[in-house]
């Protein structure tokens, strides 16, 4: 198992994209920390995967809740080895419907949750001697999209802290990559209406959505030692959308 004895941190772990990066860790042996503000769904998630999982409230737009989280993962499983940012909001608005409250929402949650979860998460695999984390970015992050202005400057933001992070973190042995999935079959995709997920399809060259087990599968790799000569980079997993 690739992540054996590892210790992982995922955002937004209690449904979805996050759920199902969380069941895969835990498959390859790994410890996981589910992270979410979805108490009751979190804490149902970490029953079933037993002694593998626990799960801890995280505002990732609190400094403080990240400190009590990270202090947590420590004094549970003595370490933090992965951290993946996978948290994150999409409300789609044109560039003139798009208001002060959901641009700060946007913001708050997709790019300064990435950045305080790095910095947290960094100063801990410090005192290990390294780690990975894996910054969930989107397709958005890689093109253009109309009337997702907010969150496509949020998703371009993760793109390139990734690589400052990469740049200052790599003296310490921590790699930091970011994934850019297209329309993946999650729960985000299905607050869209009908037309925007039949899109999603359509306009991939390969003529469907991405599944969460998919993405799981690839941020997993990238966690992992497989990935060992890999930093700064931004993997698309997107149906060939941004090629």
């Amino acid at each position: 198992m690739k992540l054996q004895n590892k210790v992982v941190l995922v955002t937004g772990a209690a449904r979805g994209q996050g759920a199902a990066e969380a069941r895969r860790f835990v498959a390859e042996g790994a410890k996981v920390v589910l992270a979410d503000v979805l108490d009751e769904e979190g804490q149902r998630l970490a029953a079933q995967l037993e002694d593998q999982a626990i799960y801890q409230h995280l505002d990732v737009t609190s400094d403080p809740s990240w400190v009590a989280a990270i202090e947590r993962t420590e004094r549970v499983f003595g370490r933090c080895d992965v951290l993946v940012n996978n948290a994150g909001i999409y409300w789609p608005a044109a560039i003139a419907g798009t208001t002060v409250e959901l641009a700060e929402a946007m913001f708050r949650v997709n790019q300064l949750g990435t950045l305080l979860g790095m910095k947290h998460a960094a100063a801990s695999m410090k005192k290990t001697g390294g780690g990975a984390i894996v910054n969930i970015s989107s397709t958005a992050g890689l093109r253009g999209f109309a009337n997702a202005i907010a969150y496509s400057g949020t998703k371009w933001a993760v793109r390139g802290m990734t690589k400052v992070a990469a740049a200052e973190l790599a003296p310490h042995g921590i790699r930091v990559n970011s994934v850019h999935p297209g329309c993946i079959a999650a729960d985000m995709l299905k607050q869209n209406n009908e037309e925007v997920h039949r899109m999603g399809a359509e306009r991939a060259p390969l003529e469907r959505h991405g599944t969460p087990d998919e993405v799981a599968t690839l941020v997993a790799f990238l966690a992992s030692d497989e990935s060992a000569f890999i930093t700064g980079a931004e993997v698309a997993i997107d149906g060939g959308w941004a090629v």
